[in-house]
């Protein structure tokens, strides 16, 4: 069954120059398939023609009207006030009516139920369980545990988010309410590394349609059963992940480039033969007519377009001669912001040529860690870098001092070099022709770190610190971005949830977390092997043994005695369930204590049920 149909739809913004033009694809029910393109190539807005938020010129648009669709891009309006918590639980506003229901009928049904009100109840309750509605706590927790929604975040406005958290919040919302098509544009761009694995095995495990649009390569080769590419309005598929894309793609390449030296070596062969028969028929009409033959064949042959070569920026780091063997060392390094400690007691050693990655899950303070090094941020400990080492730092927030000015102007200011000078080192970079007179401050979020880039490049450096370098680049950009840096010599430590990249490059990891930085002296799957077999080792919580229900021994007193201690026991294990819920709270960003704190609590209601129900046996005897 089609769950999404396109044909030949056409968008255009600005009359003659078309963004979709002839698109045409078909996504089968229980798909999973990627939408990649460059940066401005109409993806986004062919997801807003499929949620109706956007309206085309042409073609058809089909999207089964049986099934609920959901888009991240889309936040809806909440009203004044509402809190994160308010906002997921809003994935489950008909289950909610359903419980107001039940409760204004148990309300009514306190002083005695009629048979109408006992069958209405009782339809309410099976379609409150059948949906879900007891197991909603659980399916809450689980999802912003998997996302690293905090809940310190759970209570916040949501106004008072950023636009990333904001896109955060909504995935989580969307997921619970359980759509059947699911339109993510760009879900792994604010989430860290732990949350991105969470969400492939959402999304394998998902029975639904998935369409996605993303530039995390290694996130399509996980989870994607085909590609769709966008390019010059059109669409070009690929019956596989993005490792298949890739090498199908060059194929794709080569063969239409052979076809294409082919028939021009045909055609250059045929024309020299028609210019010498046109020459020696001058005299002869038999020759001349050979030759007008053969002419008019030349124009009857099918000409194989020849295939686009992708426009590549060519640039590379200034390096500065390096002489030593430490580039930097930390000793007792640490960093708190009032009782939060960030880190502590770091020590660390780095020496030249070393390519580093510093993982951890949002919030641990890897960007503070980084300030730190760099002087920006104050801490405690001793941090010393050799003579000649001189850094580069491309932050994951790029500002500009005067977003008022135009990039050209911006490399005559900031880079003191001519204006030729500023046309050449522009152009390297992609911006080219009337671009390099827009506004600093109008840029995307990709170009402005293209233009921190352009600027960083010219500098002779030979320590290299970047902080989410691929975020908001393509696909292209990313790997011309990858093609700079493996031409760079000096050190690298990079921060960054982009595996691709840290798989590509990391040869040491440091991985930050509970407040300290562990040392990997390996590369990224040498590193997730181990972190794999460590969590593999920890032993499994096994459920408590069931006590075994006591009966009353017969007698009134006893009974008696047995109904007191029930009580007491009743009482004691409610105390216990209560106290899992604030140790639930406060575990909420890590995954591991949370699955092991939500199955604790399980068992422990699963006691208390049990006491439960030998309280109401002894006061049944």
């Amino acid at each position: 069954m089609v769950d999404i149909s396109v044909n030949n739809l056409t968008k255009f913004f600005v009359i003659g120059e078309n963004l979709l033009q002839g698109l045409t694809f078909d996504i089968q029910e229980g798909e999973c398939v990627a939408i990649v393109g460059r940066n401005g190539c109409g993806k986004t807005t062919l997801f807003k023609i499929l949620t109706g938020e956007m309206d085309y010129d042409d073609g058809q648009v089909y999207v089964n009207p049986n099934k609920r669709i959901g888009l991240i891009s889309q936040i809806p309006k909440f009203p004044a006030g509402y809190t994160v918590e308010d906002v997921l639980r809003s994935a489950y506003t008909g289950l909610m009516n359903i419980k107001a229901k039940m409760e204004a009928l148990e309300q009514a049904m306190s002083a005695g139920a009629t048979a109408d009100q006992l069958r209405e109840y009782d339809n309410l309750t099976n379609r409150f369980q059948s949906g879900g509605g007891y197991e909603i706590d659980v399916d809450v927790d689980k999802i912003c545990n998997g996302l690293g929604i905090t809940a310190e975040q759970r209570v916040q406005e949501f106004d008072s988010l950023s636009g990333g958290e904001k896109t955060r919040m909504n995935l989580a919302r969307l997921l619970l309410e359980k759509t059947d098509i699911l339109l993510l544009d760009e879900p792994t761009n604010h989430l860290d590394l732990r949350s991105v694995e969470w969400l492939e095995n959402y999304i394998n495990n998902f029975k639904g349609t998935v369409l996605a649009i993303s530039h995390d390569r290694y996130f399509i080769d996980q989870v994607a059963d085909r590609v769709i590419e966008i390019t010059d309005g059109h669409a070009e598929f690929y019956s596989g992940n993005y490792s298949f894309y890739m090498d199908e793609k060059q194929a794709r390449f080569d063969l239409q480039m052979k076809q294409y030296e082919q028939e021009q070596a045909k055609l250059k062969q045929l024309g020299y033969t028609v210019e010498r028969m046109k020459g020696w028929g001058i005299n002869n009409r038999t020759l001349y007519r050979r030759a007008m033959s053969i002419q008019h064949r030349m124009e009857r042959i099918k000409k194989t377009e020849k295939p686009k070569t992708e426009k590549t920026m060519k640039a590379s780091f200034g390096e500065k001669e390096f002489s030593g063997d430490v580039v930097f060392k930390m000793k007792n390094v640490s960093k708190a912001f009032g009782q939060r400690t960030l880190f502590s007691d770091v020590n660390l050693n780095v020496e030249g040529g070393e390519r580093i990655a510093l993982l951890g899950d949002n919030g641990t303070g890897k960007s503070t860690f980084i300030k730190c090094l760099l002087g920006e941020e104050d801490c405690e400990g001793k941090l010393q870098f050799g003579p000649t080492v001189k850094w580069g730092y491309l932050p994951q927030i790029i500002k500009f001092n005067h977003p008022e000015r135009t990039l050209y102007d911006t490399m005559l200011y900031e880079k003191n070099c001519t204006p030729q000078m500023a046309r050449d080192r522009l152009g390297a970079f992609m911006f080219q022709g009337e671009d390099v007179f827009k506004t600093v401050g109008t840029l995307s979020g990709g170009e402005q770190s293209r233009l921190r880039l352009c600027m960083l490049m010219d500098e002779k450096i030979n320590l290299l610190i970047l902080d989410e370098p691929t975020n908001h680049l393509d696909i292209a950009s990313r790997e011309w971005v990858e093609a700079a840096i493996e031409e760079f010599e000096g050190v690298l430590l990079f921060v960054s949830h982009d595996r691709y990249f840290i798989e590509k490059f990391a040869e040491r990891i440091w991985l930050l977390e509970d407040g300290q930085i562990r040392d990997f002296p390996c590369g990224y799957a040498k590193y997730r092997a181990i972190i794999e077999h460590e969590q593999a080792a920890k032993p499994v919580v096994t459920a408590a043994p069931k006590p075994k229900k006591e009966k009353p021994k017969g007698g009134t007193k006893e009974q008696e005695k047995l109904i007191r201690r029930l009580e007491r026991e009743i009482e004691k294990q409610e105390k216990i369930v209560a106290e899992f819920d604030e140790k639930i709270d406060a575990a909420a960003a890590d995954y591991q204590e949370l699955s092991r704190l939500l199955a604790e609590k399980e068992e422990a209601e699963m006691v208390l049920m049990d006491i439960m129900e030998q309280w109401e046996q002894a006061q049944e005897g």
